[in-house]
């Protein structure tokens, strides 16, 4: 049930990706190229309307002959990364339906890679949580559910578990309606909010509430996060920010100024915080029950 592509490289090595992995020549990336044409953040995938593309981050694409910035991944395609270099696609593994959990009074999330079940009432989040009461991940094409004090199992849609007396149930759901997981921080309860990303500018609607506005960087790394859909590495969206910075230290130095400055600016307009990190570099929108999130980029 994951959504992948093989891509065969320009040395002939094929490799596979999937939703928010790393094309570059930096050694994390998930399709590494050793060549210098290539940038270390060259371009990334994201699954976006169900179908999976290749987004630039540091130089266009070209396919066709015509430079683009974004490309759907089809078999047989070829695409130029960089001069006289170019990979082609082997395969794509698009689902029509994806793996969800839903339980009682929650809405049914679509599941990352790996998920925890925590607090008071139970939920589920995208990560790894220490001393969850359950964990859920993927390995290959299957699933495992290890809860605290038992021992690991295999588990496929239709399965349930309890965690202090909510009933989990794993389900399918098509791949059109996956969009970015809802999770509720510390059993907050807050207004719902409707994000309407335009890429330099996002609008906030709150109900009988001026509509807020959110413009430049910040607008552009909310817009990264929606079209990530999901947990991103923060060099990976700070590329899709600032295509022109080399300089890694000079990226991270931007990314924090204008994370914080993003914030600041949330708090001014009286909305809550957005943007949630895993305190190890993936980040992603922080959304609650009832939010919803329309992305116009």
């Amino acid at each position: 049930m994951r959504t992948c592509a093989t891509l065969r490289l320009p040395d002939g090595t094929t490799v596979e990706v999937g939703p928010g992995d790393l094309l570059g020549r930096t050694p994390t990336a998930a399709a590494m190229i050793d060549d210098p044409r290539v940038s270390e953040a060259h371009a990334f995938c994201s699954l976006r309307h169900g179908e999976l593309h290749l987004l630039s981050l540091r130089r266009l694409l070209v396919v066709g002959g015509k430079p683009v910035n974004d490309v759907v991944l089809r078999p047989g395609l070829t695409i130029g990364i960089a001069d006289e270099l170019a990979l082609t696609v082997v395969a794509v593994v698009t689902p029509e339906a994806l793996l969800g959990v839903r339980a009682p009074g929650q809405p049914t999330r679509i599941l990352s890679q790996v998920a925890s079940i925590v607090g008071t009432p139970p939920r589920i989040v995208p990560r790894v949580e220490r001393d969850a009461a359950a964990s859920l991940w993927s390995i290959g094409d299957s699933w495992r559910l290890r809860l605290r004090g038992r021992s690991q199992e295999r588990v496929g849609p239709g399965d349930s578990f309890e965690v202090d007396g909510v009933t989990f149930t794993l389900t399918t759901v098509p791949i059109g309606q996956a969009g970015p997981s809802a999770t509720v921080a510390g059993g907050a309860t807050a207004e719902p909010l409707r994000l309407v990303a335009f890429y330099d500018t996002v609008q906030i609607h709150r109900r009988n509430r001026e509509i807020a506005t959110v413009g430049g960087t910040g607008a552009r790394i909310l817009s990264e996060l929606v079209a990530c859909q999901g947990p991103t590495g923060w060099e990976v969206l700070a590329r899709g920010v600032w295509t022109d910075e080399a300089d890694a230290v000079a990226l991270r130095h931007r990314w924090d100024v204008a994370l914080g400055r993003l914030r600041a600016r949330l708090r001014e307009l009286g909305v809550r915080d957005l943007v949630r990190s895993d305190g190890a570099g993936q980040l992603a929108l922080e959304l609650y029950d009832g939010d919803q999130v329309d992305d116009r980029t």
